[in-house]
């Protein structure tokens, strides 16, 4: 078989050819695509990381008039140990290993002239602005196809680049309120909870890896470029299905007032995570059936465990609210750790519920061979852990080795060895604030 129409039209089958071997991506997958990476916080890093964690050179613009600091990540906290400043927050150096980081200060004309030509050389632009901030800027779809017509563009804003709600901007909090998310969890009497600070990033970064990649298989196969839109809210709708079906076929609300609780099935009690011995200590547990009820009350063996009415699960359901609180008094006099282990030998699904130091340094870690927590070398941090990739390929797995950029850190090898400007005009455009 032949090679594919882009490969025909001449692509480059590595984009790190001629690198410095310390900069070099280690997986095979997506070594021959480039990403020309506007993005930033998690909804437009994180996906980029993907990428970049499977072999793409990432090629990540930032600002030097503002030391990177539209990204909030990137000097914030939390801190690995007592520095402080752009260099050193570990939120980026997590969302931003494997990838190299240039500067450009986009207000001037050269500026933009170093982008177009960066673009002009790149398979991806990606960016996570507002809808339309970047056609704002000079650079809308009709000008990318003209510097590259093969070139994938990807905005991934929170409301998408059309509709009524285009020109709001949104953080991960905001799309999960206006997707339905929020209003899903809660605890009974209580406002609703959320899914956690920023769950929709997470949830749009993975959303845009999968968008790139389906734009980049087209291309692949006819050497067409696109312009991909992802809207997080829309992203976040896609995860309430099971609400909307009991909504509109059922009549069912997904939160009665008064009635939702995080932790409960509508088919098994007890369901929920339930106190143990000592400050912050849980336990969850559930009871699949009648002859779970029955293993668990044997364990119990106090006389309101042995009521006959609690045998049916129908009872259960209906009186989960006394049913909690009594099996909650019993589960705090125990250690969740040994508890769990007795529970599970008697047949009854239990786990005690471990804090994130636990799970990844305790005596049971999770997943331990999996290789989730590799060991980055960042320029200025030193070695530091990052989040792996929850999946393994036996032929192309991913690599996380080099830490995040530093701001402007490779700004000789893309703009000196990549784009060739020599280094007298680097030292003048840095000199003039171009970098």
């Amino acid at each position: 078989m032949g090679g594919s129409p882009w490969e025909e039209l001449g692509a480059p089958a590595d984009r790190w050819a001629g690198c410095p071997p310390d900069l070099e991506g280690r997986c095979d997958a997506l070594r021959h695509i480039r990403v020309c990476d506007l993005s930033g916080q998690l909804a437009g890093a994180g996906a980029t990381r993907l990428l970049a964690a499977f072999g793409a050179q990432v090629i990540r613009v930032e600002d030097p008039t503002n030391q990177g600091g539209w990204d909030v990540v990137r000097g914030g906290p939390p801190y690995l140990d007592e520095r402080r400043g752009i260099e050193f927050g570990a939120g980026f150096n997590n969302h931003n290993p494997e990838k190299l980081g240039v500067t450009l200060n986009l207000r001037t004309a050269r500026g933009r002239e170093l982008l177009e030509r960066l673009i002009a050389v790149s398979d991806v632009v990606t960016e996570n602005f507002a809808g339309g901030v970047f056609a704002r800027m000079g650079f809308p779809y009709e000008r990318l196809r003209e510097l590259n017509p093969s070139i994938v563009y990807v905005s991934n804003s929170g409301f998408g680049t059309s509709g009524p709600y285009r020109d709001f901007r949104t953080w991960g909090p905001i799309v999960q309120a206006m997707s339905g998310l929020t209003f899903t969890s809660g605890l009974p009497g209580q406002p609703p909870a959320g899914w956690g600070y920023s769950y929709m990033d997470h949830m749009g970064a993975y959303t845009m890896a999968i968008a790139v990649l389906a734009a980049l298989w087209h291309r692949d196969r006819t050497g067409e470029g696109q312009a991909v839109d992802v809207c997080t809210v829309e992203a976040g709708i896609a995860l309430t299905g099971t609400d909307i079906l009991e909504r509109h076929l059922g009549g069912r609300p997904p939160r009665p007032p008064g009635t939702v609780h995080a932790n409960r099935d509508p088919q098994m009690a007890p369901h929920g995570i339930y106190p143990a011995r000592g400050e912050d200590r849980w336990i969850a547990l559930a009871c699949r059936d009648d002859d779970d009820w029955r293993r668990l009350a044997a364990e119990i063996g106090q006389p309101w465990a042995r009521e006959t009415m609690l045998g049916s699960a129908a009872a259960r359901l209906t009186g989960q609210d006394a049913l909690d609180e009594l099996l909650g008094a019993w589960t705090a006099g125990f250690d969740a750790e040994q508890l769990a282990a007795r529970l599970l030998a008697a047949g009854v699904p239990a786990s005690p519920v471990r804090s994130a130091a636990e799970r990844i340094d305790g005596p049971r870690p999770a997943t331990p061979d999996w290789g989730l927590w590799p060991t980055v070398a960042h320029s200025r941090i030193g070695p530091a852990r990052v989040e792996g990739l929850p999946v393994h390929l036996s032929e192309t797995d991913w690599s996380l080795r080099r830490g995040a950029p530093c701001l402007g850190e490779h700004n000789q090898f893309v703009f000196g060895q990549l784009l060739g400007v020599d280094d007298a005009d680097l030292a003048d455009l840095a000199a003039a604030g171009v970098l």
